[in-house]
């Protein structure tokens, strides 16, 4: 019920009617609002069109909600609680996180300066994405990762909504708040969290809406390379978690954790092992185990 009314309150009230049947479904993961478009959303790996009267179907998008001008800035502008210059700092870098840990994706006209983007406005397309919290989505994982009571470096490598981030998530909680293996109580770690994106612990207003563990440090919106460089100097952690690795910043920031005797959990995006293994800079630390 909870998760239900936080997808519900992302809309004015007026508008709110149109997403209640969809809003109660455990597996929405994505409603896209494209102007003059039809509304989509995504049940795990399905997509469907939104009719009028709230329900869903797979074809006839000519009969399905179309939200216009006004509409989708009504609700960008509830989204950012009437004040979008508030969230200047998010909205550079493309989304808004809000109650619930639900983060929303903007696209529009970007305005530029120094080739650095200053801000978007006339904001047209928003990507809902739904959080998610699968408490038990790591049990089948954390035998294969821990050696010696303690975590081995861990790469989670998937394609495009095939759970990584949910998994990763979990994997966090459970890291963080202590865990049973083969019958022993195996004692937390204290782990450090950079939610570049705020994807894990979903974040809003400093609290984080997705728990993590009650030995869990976030640094939220920070770049990963300078934030994990900040934690290992600041927080102490054993364990450092981070979303969606790549740059040869990220890369760097891993090597100096790990010679600090930090021990790493990190996404990939990639669709497999070999495809990671192919990229210029990664392929490089997967060689090197």
């Amino acid at each position: 019920m909870q998760r239900t009314t936080s997808i519900l309150q992302m809309f004015p009230q007026k508008l709110r009617l149109y997403f209640e049947q969809a809003a109660k479904y455990e597996d929405l993961a994505e409603i896209r609002i494209r102007c003059r478009q039809p509304v989509m959303l995504r049940r795990g790996r399905k997509e469907y069109y939104l009719a009028a009267d709230g329900t869903m179907q797979e074809e006839r998008p000519e009969e399905c909600l179309v939200f216009n001008v006004g509409q989708v800035e009504s609700i960008f502008v509830h989204l950012c609680q009437y004040s979008p210059y508030a969230y200047g700092e998010e909205l550079r870098q493309g989304f808004i996180t809000v109650a619930g840990g639900h983060r929303i994706g903007v696209s529009g006209q970007v305005l530029s300066e120094n080739k650095s983007i200053r801000s978007i406005r006339n904001i047209r397309f928003l990507n809902m994405r739904i959080s998610h919290e699968v408490k038990g989505a790591a049990d089948a994982v954390l035998r294969f990762i821990i050696q010696k009571d303690m975590p081995c470096n861990t790469m989670l490598i998937a394609g495009p909504g095939m759970g990584k981030t949910t998994l990763l998530r979990d994997l966090i909680r459970q890291l963080s708040d202590g865990f049973v293996l083969d019958g022993r109580k195996i004692q937390g770690y204290t782990v450090g969290v950079v939610d570049e994106r705020s994807e894990l612990g979903g974040c809003y207003l400093g609290i984080a809406q997705n728990h993590l563990g009650t030995r869990t440090d976030i640094l939220d919106c920070c770049p990963k390379a300078e934030g994990m460089i900040m934690l290992i100097r600041s927080m102490a952690p054993r364990v450092i978690a981070v979303d969606e690795i790549g740059t040869s910043e990220d890369i760097h920031a891993i090597e100096y954790a790990m010679q600090c005797g930090c021990r790493l959990i990190a996404s990939v995006h990639s669709l497999d092992m070999d495809e990671a293994s192919k990229k210029p800079i990664l392929g490089d630390l997967i060689r090197r185990r």
